[in-house]
């Protein structure tokens, strides 16, 4: 991964059947693997989010944006570092009951980490931990120390920009406007 950092898109789309295939396929024939991915409605009516993490040098993201642009139900697409976004991930852990019972060390680790008892029963415990990927992944490798880890699963990257708005509400304003200005220039 040298000369390689981790970004992720944000792509907004109508919600159209295949917009996703078409995403992806992006990715494929640039041979970028996609790290996580997440699809949901936005804030805007009408409107889905996907959010898209992958390995990539800057020049290469830049090429998939504007490819994934150029899709005919995209909306708009935009790359981000990190740092330009506030960024959660949700990691599920299923845990033995009596390792947990067991060995006080467990509890006290899934109390330092933050994370929260969502259910208890004789067999399992499920364990929630809400945080960044590397937080998430820190408390996987320590409840995998005591062997309790019956079942782990990490959701896709969620992420929202540092800015007051969706990035694509000035687009469609912008879209808007142009679309009110070339009507009135037809009158």
């Amino acid at each position: 991964m040298e000369g390689k950092k981790l970004y992720t898109l944000l792509v907004y789309s109508e919600n159209i059947a295949g917009i996703l295939n078409q995403i992806t396929a992006v990715f494929t024939r640039r041979q970028v693997n996609i790290e996580s991915l997440n699809v949901s409605a936005s804030s805007i009516e009408g409107l889905h989010k996907y959010t898209i993490t992958a390995w990539s040098d800057q020049d290469q993201i830049e090429k998939i944006t504007k490819q994934i642009e150029k899709k005919i139900d995209v909306v708009k697409a935009k790359y981000y570092t990190d740092d330009e976004l506030f960024i959660r991930e949700t990691g599920l852990y299923k845990l033995s009951t009596d390792t947990v019972l067991g060995n006080p060390d467990v509890s006290r680790t899934i109390r330092k980490h933050g994370a929260n008892i969502a259910e208890v029963n004789p067999t399992y415990v499920i364990v929630m931990l809400n945080g960044m990927t590397e937080d998430i992944m820190s408390l996987f490798h320590a409840l995998n120390d005591f062997g309790c880890v019956l079942q782990y699963t990490r959701s896709g990257r969620i992420a929202v920009t540092r800015s007051t708005q969706e990035e694509v509400s000035t687009y469609l304003e912008e879209r808007e406007l142009r679309r009110g200005a070339g009507n009135n220039a037809g009158a």
